[in-house]
């Protein structure tokens, strides 16, 4: 596995020797490091220990520095192979983000900090998987940004324990050094700690503080304010400000306490961590992640924030209970090797590596009617085969959600009604910020028009494909073109599949229905009711109807009345489906029929409809949701094709039969036959239908 890090600076900071610090490990245990940042006093170490540094402006907020920095490091992973990007910081993770679009490397985000709520910050919760420092982190990213509890791992900051070994407490010790390690900024404390100081100097003039951290070029002011403090407070002799220092280890060897002062959220507070584990007591301010290290009275002393007299009496604690001293140091050390070892940081950051890297979750739009509901089940299938650990969702309508329940290729069904409830340009938008909380890598969009492109985008994954057939088809990063007419169904929506590696099989690519156990008992009463056994009757299933915006597809209902006389005069028993919607057709067939066929329009759903049509021995169907079904459920089918081309539409599998009229006006694709009194449905005869079925009933003619 190939890693590449990514943050502003390699300097000192807790993110910086983190950074070095998983480097290292990644080395020893053979996989490819390459860090990228801005450069620092840390770069030096870096590649001593093996890892590969690239220095690339990416601490700039510039956008034209952005650009750059995208391209550059797009290169970078394109030339390592890179497996992961893993992005420490916010301005990093925008130039992340962008640059391994079209790559495969995995992107990934670990939030060190408190973000600030605005739009910059959000794409530090943009990976499929986030990491955090600390709980206090975990639920900041939850809350304010979004992130979904599934999507978050923990995994706390580290400490060397070879770096820091223990140093027992010398007894009878007279000196007494206090530490305080951090960048100089008044979030952190000094100004506390130091009358804290100035207290605990009073009564023990013999105590020693050393001030370890420097102020940025931004806070020169604010550290020439706090040694003028030092001054008017009398303990210029006492404290030593000491600047940055790569030495911590030797300097912890050295002290007695240390105090972390931050006076506002800490995310977590390595610091903690490295005293403890080299004996060193420490008191903290309880704030945000401290509360996680430091366990008050057992592991260290908690002080609440802006309270320089409680500061006091906690080092004046120390100071006079040696034996307090001994016992938190001992129970912290403990706690160190339990729960912030560099090997157990390491571990938990590869599992989430390879988590990343062995997972995907998909998202399938497939917004249109049932029919092509049921054709998309072969790419459902498909894509679980190729992702076996995939998470696969699938975006329906309101109508479509039901015929989804039981399909065993897909996790998890997303209903968007765009007709009622999520209608218009706010409901599109509630969508949207839905969608982007399940962090798709990959987007499959079968529905193929600007609303499912939009979607695609929107959903920011790392890939989408589908055709580029309308005006927003550029917004698919693997689109393609719509050039190949005549394709089945199946065949087309493989195209689009197979821009993502999956393979098109014939023999397999075949269309399933799903229907429950209580289905197929509400059709057998239907049945029962009209004195049908399946078993003992050859039963033939007729829909009379298409949708009602195509009744150019509808076979004449004088025909179809004809039809059922045939088949009765067979021995055959006809059941009659449709919609409620058919009822004005379904009143002609029985004006026209002889016969008495089995009238069981408007009395299914759609699944209740399948489980119907697998009593069936032979179903007849026009061009509609029916046929599909009757295909899914591998029932043998004849299909009625006229204004639209059967190559184009019919279902696949050997069992599906097609009956159409050839005419110089074929696959018209009109709604209205204004010239030819709907000549190619009508020159379909009924008893064409019947040898049809005959023939896939097994029957010969009597």
């Amino acid at each position: 596995m190939k890693i590449l890090q990514i943050l502003p600076e390699l300097n000192v900071g807790g993110v910086e020797r983190g950074t070095v610090d998983l480097a290292r490990a990644l080395v020893a245990r053979g996989y490819e490091s390459v860090v990228v940042s801005n450069g620092g006093t840390l770069v030096d170490q870096l590649t001593t220990e093996g890892s590969l540094h690239y220095a690339l402006p990416v601490h700039k907020k510039n956008i034209f520095t952005m650009i750059y920095c995208i391209r550059e490091l797009r290169k970078l992973i394109l030339a390592h192979n890179v497996d992961i990007v893993h992005a420490r910081s916010r301005i990093p993770a925008w130039i992340a983000w962008f640059a391994v679009r079209k790559t495969d490397a995995e992107f990934l985000t670990t939030c060190h900090g408190y973000y600030a709520r605005h739009f910059m910050s959000h794409v530090m919760g943009w990976s499929r998987l986030v990491i955090v420092i600390s709980e206090v982190i975990g639920r900041h990213m939850i809350d304010h940004f979004g992130v979904q509890p599934q999507n978050i791992r923990l995994i706390h900051r580290s400490v060397d324990l070879s770096r820091f070994p223990f140093r027992a407490r010398e007894p009878g010790r007279s000196a007494f050094t206090v530490v305080m390690v951090g960048r100089i900024t008044p979030l952190k404390g000094h100004q506390d700690f130091l009358k804290a100081m100035a207290k605990v100097i009073r009564q023990r003039p013999y105590v020693r503080v050393r001030i370890i951290g420097d102020a940025s070029a931004a806070k020169r002011t604010y550290k020439d304010s706090l040694l003028l403090l030092t001054r008017r407070l009398g303990i210029t002799a006492q404290v030593e400000f000491m600047g940055n220092r790569s030495d911590i280890p030797r300097l912890l060897q050295e002290a007695d306490a240390l105090v972390l002062a931050t006076v506002t959220q800490e995310a977590f507070g390595r610091v903690l961590i490295e005293a403890q584990a080299a004996g060193v007591p420490v008191i903290a301010t309880k704030v945000g992640g401290v509360v996680e290290i430091v366990e008050h009275e057992k592991t260290g002393l908690l002080v609440l924030p802006g309270d320089p007299d409680g500061m006091a009496a906690a080092v004046m604690r120390l100071i006079n209970e040696p034996r307090l001293c001994d016992q938190m140091a001992q129970a912290a050390r403990c706690h160190v090797e339990k729960k912030y070892t560099l090997e157990r940081m390491v571990n938990s950051t590869l599992r989430v590596y390879n988590e990343l890297r062995n997972s995907s979750h998909i998202l399938v739009i497939k917004l249109s009617a049932v029919g092509d509901i049921i054709l998309a089940s072969a790419s459902f299938k498909a894509l679980r085969e190729k992702f076996p650990q995939a998470r696969i969702s699938c975006l329906v309508g309101r109508e479509g959600a039901a015929l989804l329940q039981g399909c065993p290729y897909l996790d998890e069904i997303i209903v968007y009604d765009y007709k009622q409830k999520d209608r218009g340009p706010l409901g599109f938008w509630k969508l949207v910020r839905k969608l982007r909380h399940f962090r798709f890598d990959r987007v499959i969009d079968l529905q193929n028009n600007n609303r499912s492109h939009l979607i695609a985008f929107a959903c920011q994954p790392r890939a989408s494909y589908g055709y580029r057939n309308k005006k927003l088809g550029w917004l698919l990063s693997n689109g393609i073109p719509d050039d190949q007419p005549g394709l089945s169904p199946i065949r087309h929506q493989f195209r689009i599949l197979e821009q993502a590696g999956v393979v098109y099989d014939e023999k397999k690519a075949l269309l399933e229905f799903w229907p429950r156990k209580d289905d197929f008992e509400y059709a057998r009463q239907l049945l029962n009711a009209e004195w049908i056994d399946e078993n003992k009757h050859t039963v033939i299933g007729l829909n009379i109807a298409a949708s009602e915006r195509w009744p150019t597809k509808n076979w004449p209902m004088p025909l179809a009345a004809k039809f059922c006389d045939l088949c009765a005069a067979q021995g055959m028993r006809v059941i009659v489906t449709g919609m409620d919607k058919d009822r004005d057709l379904l009143r002609q067939l029985l004006g026209a029929v002889r016969s008495k066929p089995s009238i069981l329009v408007g009395k299914t759903n759609i699944l209740q409809l399948a489980a119907l049509i697998g009593y069936c021995r032979v179903y007849v169907s026009v061009d509609s949701a029916p046929l599909h079904v009757a295909a899914a459920m591998k029932v043998p089918v004849i299909a009625l094709f006229g204004p639209t081309d059967p190559a184009r539409h019919v279902p696949p599998g050997d069992h599906v039969s097609v009956l159409s009229k050839k005419m110089d006006c074929s696959a018209c694709y009109k709604d209205q036959c204004l010239t030819r009194k709907n000549a190619c449905m009508s020159g379909i005869l009924p008893d064409q239908v019947l040898r049809e079925v005959m023939r896939l009933a097994g029957r010969t003619q009597g």
